[in-house]
């Protein structure tokens, strides 16, 4: 994959494409303080290095009746890379499975999954997840609300000195 060196205009295009995915490129331009042209060879520019992976919509999970949302913390019985390979591939295989995560601790997996009832959900815990090939333990938290839920990534913290906590210190 090319590199890129990333300066402030193209942080500002990732920032508001993250923030905006429907933008288009002349109100991007336009919000970022350059001309349409320049700005559209950016953005392709970004998306060929592999600093923008995709667009997609934000749907929400209740109005289309998902209203249970769980996170999964497996412990595999092993922890060989084919062990652990095997069961990323088998969550691929889950609809229901949204997110896998492979951890570094005590628990292997970390997975959201979403169900449009307690019902289903405890079907695909009981025919899939608990009955999975290498899998030792499961503990389980069932999502009450999202207090915080933000897309990708701090890119305002990129162009901004920043403190221990992440925080701008104001010294730009």
């Amino acid at each position: 994959m090319p590199r890129m060196k990333i300066d402030d205009v193209d942080l500002k295009i990732l920032s508001t494409l993250q923030d905006h995915g429907r933008m288009t490129n002349v109100d991007l331009a336009e919000k970022v303080g350059i001309t349409a042209p320049p700005c559209l060879r950016r953005v392709r520019g970004l998306e060929e290095t592999g600093h923008i992976r995709g667009y997609h919509a934000d749907l929400d999970p209740e109005r289309l009746g998902f209203g249970i949302t769980v996170i999964a913390m497996i412990s595999l019985k092993s922890q060989t890379d084919v062990d652990l390979k095997a069961f990323e591939e088998m969550t691929h295989n889950w609809p229901l499975v949204r997110e896998c995560y492979l951890l570094n601790g005590d628990v292997d997996f970390l997975l959201k999954i979403v169900a449009r009832d307690l019902g289903e959900y405890q079907r695909f815990l009981t025919n899939h997840l608990t009955s999975a090939p290498g899998v030792g333990s499961i503990k389980t938290a069932l999502m009450i609300r999202a207090s915080k839920s933000a897309p990708g990534v701090p890119v305002e913290l990129l162009s901004a000195p920043t403190n221990a906590a992440g925080e701008p210190t104001g010294n730009a």
